[in-house]
């Protein structure tokens, strides 16, 4: 596949995250909830998780936002529900070390492992767009290290 066809893929991925966001509601009963925002484009997002004996059962999102912050939330939910809390920050540091241009293989995941999320690849090339890709795993990171308090 040529570089344009999977550009155009990888743009089709994020808009249709963005327009039919998975995970976006509330959780009912106990839950663990991050707000966060990014001052200098105006994303905000409300977090929710849901984590038991260290496993993260449940996540979901609302906020707005660009099409990049929106259609992360929606994929970041995705990959880590059903996760190990330590295996959702492994792969939010793969996440990080993505949108930074560095290698992003752990010993445990590899970014085609990963689904949707390779959408995002290209952001790195836009260092101010690159908060709003990660807006929603900061706020993950830190529902969990609250949820380990």
């Amino acid at each position: 596949m040529s570089f344009n066809n999977l550009d155009t893929l990888y743009r089709q991925v994020i808009m249709d995250h963005y327009k039919n966001p998975r995970n976006r509601g509330k959780i009912e009963g106990d839950h663990i909830t991050i707000e966060m925002n990014n001052p200098t484009c105006g994303d905000r997002i409300d977090l929710q998780l849901k984590v038991e004996d260290g496993l993260v059962e449940d996540a979901k999102f609302e906020g707005e936002g660009c099409s990049i912050s929106m259609s992360s939330a929606s994929m970041m939910t995705q990959v880590i529900i059903g996760k190990k809390v330590e295996d959702a920050i492994k792969i939010s540091k793969m996440f990080s070390d993505m949108m930074l241009g560095e290698e992003v293989n752990t010993d445990d995941y590899k970014l085609e492992d990963l689904g949707d999320i390779q959408a995002l690849q290209g952001v790195s090339k836009f260092p101010a767009r690159i908060k709003c890709a990660t807006l929603a795993w900061k706020a993950m990171e830190q529902g969990v290290e609250k949820e380990d308090q």
